[in-house]
């Protein structure tokens, strides 16, 4: 089913990067399959532009995260969109690797649990200038809750268990960043597309084990 168009948009560039991380795991055929699952054959000519332009309607980049789940099994979806996140997440630090890099002498400096801090507050900091989505960050014991309150990766679906795998992806990613490699569990407890009024992220203050 088509999703409506949603008025709110992501830049060009993160979608782009995206297209460009799944070709890594998928390959360029199977991106373009995808694409036209979703009627955007366009993008399978020339991916959205490289520049940071609110463009890209939430109703596609989040009936493009469905199309995995539809093409590959709920599994297999949410294993493709998380790596796809990551290999974002890797693009973008390697595009703005001088920042990143003094991102990570200050980081260097803190102790565990405010380097999570930072760099959680880094992303919903920046997601939220860069893009229409909305997001907060809360700390409880023992664990720091992310949260969207406008969500592209499941914006107009439904369905009967969290689905946003490239959000998880991304903040996986992000903390392996600024934890210098240290892995952090992280679980989506609350859906909008389950019927939820947020997309809420928790993620364990400790790395497991």
């Amino acid at each position: 089913m088509a999703i409506p168009k949603s008025g709110y948009f992501i830049p060009n560039r993160y979608a782009r990067l995206f297209l460009y991380s799944l070709e890594d795991v998928m390959g360029k055929n199977g991106v373009s399959a995808i694409l036209n699952l979703v009627g955007l054959p366009a993008w399978v000519e020339a991916y959205p532009a490289d520049d940071l332009e609110r463009q890209v309607d939430f109703a596609d980049f989040s009936a493009l995260n469905g199309a995995l789940e539809e093409m590959y099994g709920p599994r297999g979806g949410r294993g493709l969109a998380r790596r796809a996140a990551w290999a974002t997440v890797e693009h973008v630090l390697r595009r703005y690797r001088l920042a990143a890099a003094a991102g990570a002498v200050l980081l260097r400096g803190m102790p565990g649990r405010a380097r999570l801090r930072y760099g959680l507050q880094a992303v919903a900091r920046g997601l939220t200038q860069i893009s229409d989505e909305e997001c907060t960050l809360r700390e409880e014991e023992p664990a720091f809750v992310f949260t969207i309150h406008r969500c592209p990766v499941c914006w107009g679906r439904l369905s009967d268990r969290p689905v946003c795998s490239a959000s998880v992806g991304l903040l996986e990613q992000f903390l392996r960043w600024a934890s210098a490699g240290q892995e952090y569990h992280v679980q989506e407890t609350r859906c909008i597309s389950v019927g939820d009024r947020v997309c809420e992220f928790r993620i364990e203050k400790l790395p497991p084990g």
